[in-house]
């Protein structure tokens, strides 16, 4: 948010047509310029040469120097533009804008084709490896909070031939606790965890004896997924026996974000274990109405200690940066307002690296746990994304 960044020239822009007449050697086309970035920038090139551009040049001649005969063959060769290379605008600085990329989520395109036996075989190889890797490093690291002395340690580990539930734990017991039976459900390799997900694992783990919590690790949660301190509460739909229903009551569901280096074996030998399963509670959002449109209000986080089994909350002391998206489409969350919680200003650093005088109140504003007002979306959804110090991020969505 407080870096510096190149700005490029714009082909539909007047410096953008000077400096490609000054490439082509044609006139300037100045008119109608409205600085369109999707007509894109002007890019450095080079000659494409070939025989056809040697053998239809008139301008070669016996007698001519090396460096003259290699110019004149550029001069009229085809020229290639490298889109990879934009020419810098040197007087303009790019703080933020339409170039900011947000994130990428491990996703992976999957073949629709039919697989042979040794494709199915492979395929499952494949996800038993992945899956047992996960399950050493749950062991080895435990679940996070970012509170120190609030880590899930499991006392062991074993798994567990579920459809979704992928092991059985037993979480290390405190001095005067009961150890709790915990169910662990690993979400795909590549994929986002959706609430259907959720809920036939919450299903599953509450059948038979039961267990005390269930534990849903993946790499990426579907917005509309069940809320991290949300308990599932089984109805007559879940189940084809009502005796079952009455028999099952309810259980706490913790939403558990996987570190992206959990799916390179090499890495990992040179990461710490210390961030490899983190779990970052719900958000305390309120909403309201004015007259000058709608106001939102983060207030805290709610966080699940593991050592008590008992939800906390900590305020806005953990939070780093939150975002709001005022028209949801619900697909892509879009950031249109971004205010910061914590106690430093990294705009402080960019004031000193552009070194020039800025509207310090206007600034102010970005430093708050209340929002502008913004009017009513037409979807009349919005999302709320927090961040927490550790880059850990929640999206929730809220109808206005």
């Amino acid at each position: 948010m407080s870096g510096l960044h190149p700005f490029y020239l714009l082909a539909d822009s007047k410096e953008g047509q000077l400096e490609e007449a000054k490439l082509n050697g044609r006139p300037p086309v100045i008119n109608s310029l409205n600085g369109d970035i999707r007509k894109g920038f002007v890019y450095k090139r080079i000659p494409h040469i070939g025989l056809k551009a040697i053998a239809n040049n008139s301008d070669l001649q016996e007698g001519l120097s090396r460096e003259r005969i290699q110019e004149l063959i550029a001069r009229y060769a085809e020229q290639e533009l490298l889109y990879d290379q934009p020419y810098e605008d040197k007087k303009k600085v790019r703080v933020a804008g339409p170039f900011t990329v947000e994130s990428l989520a491990p996703h992976k395109t999957l073949a629709t084709t039919v697989q042979t036996r040794t494709e199915q075989a492979a395929t499952e190889a494949d996800a038993s490896s992945f899956e047992q890797s996960i399950l050493d490093n749950l062991a080895k690291a435990g679940v996070q909070n970012g509170r120190k002395n609030e880590r899930l340690e499991f006392e062991s580990l074993i798994p567990f031939a579920g459809e979704l539930i992928n092991a059985e734990g037993i979480q290390q017991a405190s001095e005067g606790s009961t150890p709790q039976r915990i169910a662990v459900s690993i979400g795909p390799q590549y994929g986002t965890v959706a609430p259907e997900w959720i809920r036939r694992a919450a299903r599953e783990a509450l059948k038979g004896l039961g267990f005390d919590l269930l534990i849903v690790c993946a790499f990426a949660f579907d917005p509309q997924a069940v809320k991290t301190t949300e308990e599932f509460k089984p109805n007559a739909e879940d189940f084809a026996s009502v005796q079952e229903e009455r028999n099952l009551g309810k259980l706490p569901v913790l939403l558990v974000r996987m570190n992206s280096d959990l799916v390179m074996a090499d890495v990992l030998k040179k990461t710490d274990t210390g961030n490899l399963f983190m779990v970052f509670g719900e958000p305390d959002i309120a909403i309201e109405r004015t007259s000058e449109g709608v106001v939102v209000e983060v207030r805290g986080i709610d966080v699940y200690d593991p050592t008590r089994g008992e939800i906390r909350s900590s305020g806005t002391t953990d939070i780093a940066l939150w975002m709001i998206d005022t028209d949801y489409d619900g697909e892509s969350f879009f950031v249109r307002h971004c205010y910061f919680a914590s106690g430093q200003k990294p705009y402080e650093r960019l004031k000193k690296a552009l070194r020039s005088d800025i509207d310090e109140a206007a600034w102010e504003q970005l430093y708050t746990t209340r929002s502008l007002p913004f009017p009513i979306p037409d979807t009349g959804k919005i999302a709320v994304k927090v961040i927490n110090h550790y880059g850990d991020e929640v999206l929730q969505i809220y109808d206005v």
